[in-house]
């Protein structure tokens, strides 16, 4: 059936309304679509740029803002001070500390300088016997670590000589500038523990290569920090003594002295290990002045040093 069409046989003016309505909005949709058109939209999204996501609560995050990391907190400070000393003494001294967090050494002009330890060398027999007793798969006998336990507290000569033989003598303080990375020191030969020669700076570094555990290895490091923790009598003097009784009992140490007639020289030498850091100090004098000046001396360095009265 046709459609109805108007008296003049045109197209209706209400299909003529319908269509001019369409064509107005197809241009209105043009014009919003158009880049820079005073219709463009301004909900829609832009290429590379999505809608902010929302946050947790609901509301619109800005990724432009970001939080600022937490600072790292500072570490705690060494307990000494870097510093000229004007210390009143007869003789030759020198020390050295080790920051045990960073690795950093400090000291005097003199740390690179080298003494002969005496028994402060102990501290590494002992150690190198165990870390090798360990790697060999074996355990040392319960007399073997009595006789440990008395060259280090007690500074015991003899049966440092029949374990620094059984170790290899020299061969021992080869492993020694090797393992614990010692710059300055030198090897005794055949003239025997005593006569090994360090420097203050390498003593503060065998300190932290004991305290890390590379000296006497994972299995004996907590033993010996342990034994060096009570060492007794003649050989409790030095770097430990300057600080408060409670904090002393906490500090490892091995010392030495011995006269040397030859030289007429007194030789005195102090190690620590603390917490966080390692100390060395050595003190050459003349050989009249008797054990116990440098012994003070010692002390008195390591009182002059530290950031706190003790």
């Amino acid at each position: 059936m046709a459609g109805r069409r108007s008296r003049n046989g045109g197209t209706s003016p209400l299909r003529l309304i319908a269509i001019a309505a369409v064509l107005i909005g197809l241009v209105l949709v043009s014009l919003r679509l158009l880049p820079g058109s005073p219709f463009e939209s301004t909900a829609a999204a832009q290429w590379g740029q999505g809608e902010t996501p929302a946050a947790r609560d609901g509301s619109r995050a800005d990724r432009s803002v970001r939080p600022s990391p937490s600072p790292s907190p500072e570490p705690e400070p060494l307990p000494f001070e870097a510093k000229e000393i004007d210390l009143d003494f007869d003789g030759w001294y020198s020390w050295s500390v080790l920051d045990r967090r960073s690795g950093e050494i400090v000291g005097s002009d003199t740390m690179a300088e080298t003494s002969t330890t005496a028994s402060l060398i102990k501290a590494w027999i002992v150690a190198d016997y165990l870390r090798r007793t360990a790697d060999a798969g074996q355990t040392p006998s319960d007399a073997k670590l009595d006789d440990l336990t008395r060259i280090i507290r007690d500074s015991d000569n003899t049966r440092t000589e029949q374990l620094y033989t059984q170790i290899g003598r020299s061969a021992s303080i080869k492993r020694l500038l090797s393992t614990c990375e010692l710059t300055d020191s030198k090897v005794s030969s055949d003239l025997g523990w005593s006569r090994t020669e360090l420097s203050a700076r390498d003593t503060a570094r065998l300190g932290n290569c004991i305290a890390d555990g590379t000296a006497a290895g994972p299995e004996w490091t907590t033993w010996l920090l342990a034994e060096m923790r009570q060492v007794r009598g003649a050989g409790d003097f030095g770097i430990r003594k300057a600080f408060p009784a409670a904090e002393a009992k906490q500090i490892a140490i091995k010392n030495g002295w011995v006269d040397r007639t030859k030289e007429q020289e007194m030789h005195v030498n102090c190690l620590a290990i603390g917490d966080t850091w390692t100390m060395g100090v050595m003190l050459q004098y003349p050989i009249n002045k008797g054990y116990e000046y440098g012994m003070n001396n010692c002390e008195k360095i390591t009182e002059a040093l530290l950031t706190t009265a003790p």
